[in-house]
């Protein structure tokens, strides 16, 4: 599989995963969480929603320019702040374990990883 076919496949899961999630603390964890937990659960569910597009543009933008090969670092680094991201306040939501909020940071420098390596490709390459 290209890195094409790959990054949008990766968009692709996570589309799938973010609407089951969101789904899922909106029937299913509504009544079990307590609003704080439930605001973190719905910031989880935003920056995986958002950050799934961004995957998906990278895609496409790959499709139309397959020689910006450096888009592929920051497709990977926006998957990286969605595990670490949004898979930490998630997993702080229904565990409540405070420690999980340590990882939390690390996701959004990834994040910021992402959108910066796109930032620069858009202007060197």
């Amino acid at each position: 599989m290209n890195n094409m076919k790959q990054i949008i496949f990766l968009a692709a899961v996570n589309g799938f995963l973010v609407v089951l999630l969101g789904a899922f603390g909106a029937h299913g964890l509504e009544e079990r969480l307590t609003q704080a937990r439930m605001a973190t659960w719905q910031t989880a569910v935003q920056y995986h929603m958002f950050h799934t597009l961004a995957l998906l543009g990278i895609g496409l933008i790959l499709k139309a320019c397959p020689d910006m090969k450096r888009l592929v670092a920051s497709a990977w680094c926006l998957v990286a702040g969605i595990v670490l991201f949004s898979g930490s306040l998630y997993l702080l939501a229904v565990t409540a374990i405070s420690v999980l909020g340590f990882i939390t940071p690390f996701g959004g420098v990834a994040f910021l990883a992402g959108w910066a390596i796109l930032a620069y490709c858009m202007v060197k390459e």
